[in-house]
């Protein structure tokens, strides 16, 4: 049984869900960018008892309180809350294992930078790179950026018609429709959702091919609407720039705090932590790719944006290939990591091929 609950801590009220049993270690699953611990409830409901699983709503998304972000600070708003969350739970100092989606994963990086004795392992889903969205080119863990404001990264470079589609609720859900009423269409929110969070196998959604149904695809799409809109939230505020495509980094909101900028973790490779790592993605992913549909140096390869300068000084940002590095280079460093690349699937593996994603971590996480 989930549990939907609240806590207070030193920096957040959060909500979270609750499932497992709460005398047994603790897991902490946390969810990626425009989303919230929604998307893990059909996941935790396959979890079992072995160990106290929680899913916190990050500031700004989901049920929990909505906090401004600072980006300068990279990730330490969302990993601070994070470790405040845990240490409010884990009052009898048990072990404590950290599974971070997207977005989530960057932040579990940040919180094991600074608190390097906390996860006795750390489960890297699907995670963003370790110098975020944009800005970058570099392939190893020394960051070089396409131009010196970091131009086509940070709030800017988020489609204004994605974050419209939040604000007006168009996702629309079919299954809530009257009976013998035909359901409405794909709109932009929904349809973002399975074409980038999913793999959409000859061109059908998860719902079309029965790995889910209707009702949890309404619930994932709602649980989008309830992301935070504004400057200080999702996407950030931006500068215009003199560099291609004309947009920087501003200093508030999510997609600031993860543009290389202000985000690097790097840092990672040579921290005192050693908790061994198991980094899960899929080979469809969309998102974090090295030719990511998110990054604006691929778009503008795509000629999907105009006046790309080229590849000699704005590729892609190879994504995974910089994760691997930085994996490599905390592997050279004492730790370790294992990766689990799945077929056929897109960015949400937890989701698309739960039961296997479910043996593999718990196998992983009961040898830590």
């Amino acid at each position: 049984m989930i549990r939907s609950l609240f806590i207070q801590t030193p920096s957040l009220h959060t909500h979270y869900l609750e499932c497992g049993d709460p005398s047994k270690d603790l897991v902490v699953l946390l969810h990626g960018n425009v989303s919230s611990s929604t998307f893990f409830k059909p996941f935790m409901e396959q979890l079992g008892s072995a160990y106290h699983y929680v899913a916190p709503d990050m500031r700004g998304y989901g049920d929990s309180e909505t906090k401004p972000v600072n980006a300068t600070r990279g990730l330490k708003d969302f990993s601070e809350d994070l470790y405040h969350f845990i240490q409010c739970l884990n009052t009898s100092g048990k072990k404590v294992h950290l599974f971070g989606w997207s977005l989530g994963g960057g932040v579990m990086l940040q919180l094991a930078c600074d608190h390097p004795a906390l996860p006795s392992s750390i489960i890297l889903e699907s995670p963003m790179s370790p110098f975020g969205f944009g800005g970058s080119v570099n392939s190893g863990i020394e960051l070089k950026a396409s131009d010196p404001d970091f131009s086509g990264s940070g709030g800017g470079a988020v489609n204004p018609a994605f974050v419209d589609s939040i604000r007006t609720h168009d996702g629309r859900l079919p299954s809530m429709q009257p009976e013998g009423m035909k359901a409405s269409p794909q709109f932009y929110c929904r349809s973002t959702m399975n074409g980038l969070y999913f793999y959409m196998k000859d061109g059908q959604t998860l719902v079309q091919r029965g790995m889910i149904d209707q009702l949890h695809e309404d619930l994932f799409t709602e649980a989008m609407f309830k992301t935070k809109l504004g400057d200080a939230n999702y996407p950030g505020n931006a500068q215009a720039s003199t560099h291609w495509p004309g947009m920087a980094p501003g200093d508030t909101g999510v997609n600031n705090a993860i543009s290389a900028k202000y985000c690097n973790l790097s840092t990672f490779a040579d921290s005192q932590c050693k908790a061994p790592v198991f980094w899960i993605r899929g080979a469809e992913d969309l998102i974090v790719s090295d030719t990511s549909l998110l990054d604006v140096n691929n778009l503008g390869k795509m000629n999907v944006i105009p006046g790309w300068p080229g590849n000699d000084t704005h590729p892609p940002q190879p994504m995974v290939s910089q994760m691997r590095a930085l994996l490599d280079a905390y592997r050279q460093q004492g730790g370790s990591y294992e990766e689990l690349v799945l077929p056929q699937c897109g960015h949400s593996p937890h989701i698309e091929l739960p039961q296997l994603v479910r043996e593999r971590f718990l196998a992983f996480i009961g040898h830590a």
